[in-house]
């Protein structure tokens, strides 16, 4: 576990590497998709440890990886799953998100996940949210999601102070 975490704060690791295989399938499929939650904030400068890759897709998106990618490189965590998947070589858990829904506890509220095509910016060859809509979308959740620990929202607050100190 310590190797496991020394590998990921350095950017290599089996999130890293199921990322970057993740993101050049998805390119690949051209499918439009963006990384979120804790490795999309690592992008952008608040590096923590994760466990998952969270990626957005739009509804069709999503329809297409389950069409082309699940059963091949990529299965269901369990019996019936629709948004949860493995990578089948580094074990690492991918949880999908969908344009048009929303964070948090899912109910009807001003913020919602955006269209990955349009809300996400390239760094090195993979395509991540760009930061006002992450931290928008981390406030809502933690605000929302009584599962979620206050520190999602703990965290949203100074990152979107520092960087607008930086710009």
């Amino acid at each position: 576990m310590v190797r496991e975490a020394g590998d990921y704060f350095a950017g290599g690791g089996r999130l890293h590497v199921t990322l970057r295989r993740l993101a050049q399938r998805l390119s690949g499929e051209g499918i439009a998709y963006a990384l979120l939650g804790g490795m999309a904030l690592g992008e952008h400068g608040y590096v923590r440890m994760t466990e998952d890759v969270d990626v957005l897709l739009t509804a069709d998106g999503l329809a297409r990886f389950r069409e082309r990618l699940e059963g091949r490189g990529y299965v269901g965590t369990h019996p019936g799953a629709t948004r949860s998947f493995r990578d089948v070589e580094s074990g690492v858990r991918i949880e999908v998100l969908v344009t048009g829904e929303f964070p948090g506890d899912g109910r009807p509220k001003a913020v919602s996940f955006p269209d990955p095509a349009a809300a996400s910016v390239e760094v090195e060859g993979v395509r991540i949210l760009a930061l006002p809509r992450l931290v928008e979308l981390k406030l809502a959740s933690g605000t929302s999601a009584p599962h979620r620990p206050p520190t999602a929202v703990v965290v949203a607050q100074p990152l979107s102070s520092a960087r607008a100190e930086q710009r």
